[in-house]
């Protein structure tokens, strides 16, 4: 390994803080061969080795760190440690479900990492240069800690591409299964690892579930962008009167349908909806339908820095249009998880929401990404999930 990465006089101080970035705007210069994914010793302007990381030449963040010490070595055993530390992390999080996020990227010291755990099953998703570089590295070690799982790469997103990188979905190692079942918290859920959403699931939102559905008990609830039903089921479970579940994906719902019968729960407490989100919200507001407890969690609204304006309309549009359906002394619980939006802002649009709604919101829970989604001190965009439960009057 002989290629350095030299920084702009002053552009240490981020990594001095060790902060995994190097954005091509650091760097005043670079010596030796540079390929894509390349481990490379980043030095200051004043010549000191900052660490070590890995080179995207495609991409705005140049650099992504590794390691903050010259000392460590990007082999084999450096990726065994590292996940080996992530999962004694996450020791609590077994006790309460049998799938959760393994490796979280940047914020357990592996940039473009992710890993989910599920029965029998490991998903990864790749996303940066320097992640496709080690893939064999992070099989091997994948492989040395969980011999009997079946590895699956899903990283066919969008993100990739600005590592210069196409989208990929492979079997890495074993047999995937069309479906796993999984629990959580008591309930079972149906996931597809091959055709779902990210990994499969959305095991970020474990611990709002169940915080949303302890309001649920004899409630009409409203789930909108409900996915394969998360907040149906746990609803459902605590006692909801019934749960209509509102989301643009055929195959979701029909996954949501028999979620139900995996959990004993009887047919008639849910409808399913297949429908637009805002355009089925509009026409239940022309109506005058109501309800008692309705949760939004929909998609990233904004993927850029340049998109945060655009996204702040559409989380004002959705929020009102809720507050709008909501009985007296209903509940909204709402969500964001556009990492680029601040929980400050959010916060500030939902209440520009209620305002606009002729709502008053009292602000009753501050809810975020579970705790196997950790974020790291040093990194603040690792924290990209943020949540509100409030009553309405």
């Amino acid at each position: 390994m002989s290629a350095t990465v030299v920084l702009q006089t002053g552009r240490e101080k981020s990594l001095l803080r060790h902060h995994p970035w190097v954005f091509a705007s650091a760097i005043k210069s670079t010596q030796g061969r540079l390929h894509s994914g390349d481990t490379v010793i980043v030095l200051s302007a004043e010549g000191k080795i900052l660490g070590l990381g890995s080179w995207s030449p495609e991409s705005t963040i140049r650099v992504r760190m590794w390691s903050f010490s010259a000392d460590e070595v990007i082999d084999k055993t450096f990726f065994l440690r590292r996940i080996q530390h992530a999962l004694t992390a996450r020791q609590l999080i077994k006790q309460n479900t049998d799938a959760f996020r393994l490796v979280a990227a940047e914020n357990d010291g592996l940039p473009g990492v992710t890993i989910d755990l599920y029965p029998g099953l490991l998903v990864c998703q790749l996303l940066s240069a320097g992640a496709e570089k080690h893939r064999d590295k992070i099989v091997w070690a994948l492989r040395k800690l969980f011999p009997s799982h079946s590895i699956l790469e899903r990283s066919d997103v969008a993100i990739r591409e600005r590592e210069g990188l196409e989208p990929v979905r492979q079997i890495l190692y074993g047999e995937i299964p069309e479906e796993i079942c999984i629990t959580e918290l008591g309930a079972k859920f149906l996931v597809s690892p091959l055709e779902g959403h990210k990994t499969g699931f959305y095991l970020d939102q474990r611990s709002s579930r169940a915080l949303v559905a302890s309001f649920a008990r004899d409630k009409e609830v409203l789930n909108c962008f409900s996915y394969t039903g998360g907040f149906t089921v746990h609803c459902l479970l605590q006692g909801a009167k019934h749960v209509t579940s509102v989301d643009s994906s055929g195959p979701a719902l029909s996954l949501l349908q028999r979620q139900l019968a995996l959990n004993n729960l009887p047919t008639e407490l849910s409808t399913t909806l297949n429908a637009d989100v805002f355009a089925q919200l509009r026409q239940w507001r022309q109506q005058g339908r109501l309800f008692d407890l309705i949760i939004l969690d929909p998609p990233k609204f904004a993927e850029s820095k340049q998109q945060v304006t655009r996204a702040c309309r559409g989380y004002k549009d959705i929020n009102m249009l809720a507050l709008q359906l909501l009985r007296p002394g209903g509940f909204l619980a709402t969500f964001s998880c556009s990492g680029l939006l601040s929980e400050d802002l959010f916060r500030k649009v939902v209440a520009d929401a209620a305002l606009d709604a002729n709502r008053q919101l009292l602000y009753l829970h501050r809810m975020a990404q579970d705790q196997d989604h950790p974020v790291a001190a040093s990194y603040p965009e690792g924290f990209y999930l943020k949540g509100l439960l409030a009553k309405c009057e």
